[in-house]
């Protein structure tokens, strides 16, 4: 059955919400919580680097960047998920399905691509400090993010286009939350192992290409840091990079483990888990990882709270009479 002969009205139904009333309305609480402090801690840090001029820099254009490409990616799924936590039927098109899928990869490409720019930042400004200006411009660190948003999104459709040109089993049930690679393979009938390997080969590309990246980026990093006399100099370059680093190693252990591995592997409970962590969880601990362990952060956070939270009394500061 190739795409042509697949109906885009076909319903997929998904497995893991809970049947219970009760159990709904306890997730969809939870739920919607994750999601109120993913918004406003993302647009917090969004906000705060472009109303500080001294954030105005290459290091918080990408980790707004960043911020920004969390915000879109958990909006593909969050919202649709808060919707089945209160339905009894959790159905989902076969043309929705796909669309989900297309963005939820692409934009968790992007931001695997995205980690691994951010790591040539922090190299340039502690291995090349002088060249620094030169290489990240502002032209630069643009197109940087644009080509990561661009070659995520390729990448995704041309794996979400291959997957659903193949053909699929009478049971249409999904056991996940969403519509994501692992699970859906799971309902195609095709006995070939080619399909298994077009998406390690894509998982490959975005998640392990960027993270070897990384991984020698900061090799050089260390190597370059430890020749440093100065013992104030190391700590301020370490403290520079262990957010980056914290963030890194959260986002692509998630990753990996769901995509670089065997389909036979899959577990359904597991993978549902894991799952919610790196949808709900890790955008909503990266604003807090950046925020705590970055005093310039901390600092421009601090003076625009007060003025979205109480925005009369800032204006009035301004402007006494």
């Amino acid at each position: 059955m190739t795409w042509e002969n697949h109906s885009v009205l076909m319903e997929f139904v998904f497995l893991a919400y809970p049947k219970v009333p009760e159990l709904r309305t306890l997730c969809f609480t939870g739920i919607s919580l994750a999601y109120a402090l993913i918004i406003s801690g993302n647009i917090l840090i969004v906000i705060s680097i472009q109303t500080e001029s001294r954030l105005h820099t290459p290091m918080y254009y990408f980790l707004g960047s960043l911020s920004g490409i969390e915000l879109c990616y958990t909006a593909v799924v969050v919202p649709h998920m808060l919707v089945n936590t209160l339905q009894s039927e959790n159905t989902i098109t076969l043309l929705s399905c796909a669309t989900q899928m297309v963005f939820l990869i692409g934009l968790g490409s992007a931001d695997c691509f995205l980690l691994a720019i951010m790591a040539y930042d922090r190299y340039v400004a502690i291995c090349l400090p002088l060249q620094y200006p030169l290489i990240m411009t502002v032209t630069i660190c643009i197109r940087l993010v644009v080509a990561s948003v661009v070659i995520g999104l390729f990448l995704s459709l041309q794996l979400v286009v291959f997957i659903f040109c193949l053909p699929f089993c009478q049971n249409r049930e999904i056991e996940h939350f969403f519509c994501d690679a692992p699970p859906v393979m799971r309902l195609v009938c095709a006995t070939s192992h080619i399909h298994e390997l077009s998406v390690l080969v894509a998982a490959t590309l975005a998640i392990a290409v960027p993270f070897f990246f990384i991984a020698t980026t900061y090799a050089l990093i260390v190597n370059a840091v430890l020749k440093l006399h100065s013992a104030s100099g190391r700590r301020r370059a370490f403290n520079t990079c262990s957010s980056h680093l914290t963030v890194v190693l959260l986002q692509y252990g998630c990753c990996a483990f769901m995509y670089l591995r065997p389909n036979s592997s899959y577990h359904p409970k597991q993978d549902q888990f894991i799952s919610l962590v790196y949808i709900l969880g890790t955008p909503f601990l990266n604003p807090l990882i950046y925020t705590l362990r970055n005093s310039e952060m901390k600092g421009a956070i601090g003076k625009i709270l007060p003025r979205i939270i109480f925005p009369k009394n800032s204006y009035d500061r301004k402007n006494p009479i």
